[in-house]
């Protein structure tokens, strides 16, 4: 079993900042892609930002250039930084990580955390 504990988010002002954590413990062999998708209500779930445990990323047309995801492998934990924040940004986050749970597994499975709320407004 794994686990994805978030922590971060918020509210804040347009404009402002925020940084969101994830880590994930449990039956943990490796971890290929780490990151971020997020859901508004009445909306789908949207790719925010991904990382690989190589470092090469990917992010969502909307935040590029805004928002910068990064991971440190060691603990297994992948963080998001949120800069010059809009309202369209308020969404439920929710971490993401592709695991390996046995070096025999042949695929990884996904796994979601509890979700964050993270709320833009003045």
């Amino acid at each position: 079993q794994v686990q994805l504990v978030e922590s971060g988010g918020g509210w804040v002002q347009p404009g402002g900042s925020l940084r969101l954590s994830c880590a994930a413990s449990g039956s943990i062999f490796s971890i290929n892609a780490m990151g971020w998708y997020r859901q508004a209500p009445g909306k789908q779930r949207d790719l925010v930002a991904l990382i690989t445990s190589g470092g090469d990323t990917n992010y969502g047309d909307s935040v590029q250039g805004r928002f910068i995801v990064s991971r440190d492998n060691a603990k297994n934990m992948v963080s998001l930084t949120m800069d010059s924040l809009k309202p369209e940004d308020t969404a439920v986050y929710y971490c993401y990580a592709e695991v390996f749970t046995g070096r025999l597994d042949m695929v990884p499975g996904d796994y979601w955390g509890q979700g964050s709320q993270v709320t833009v407004s003045s």
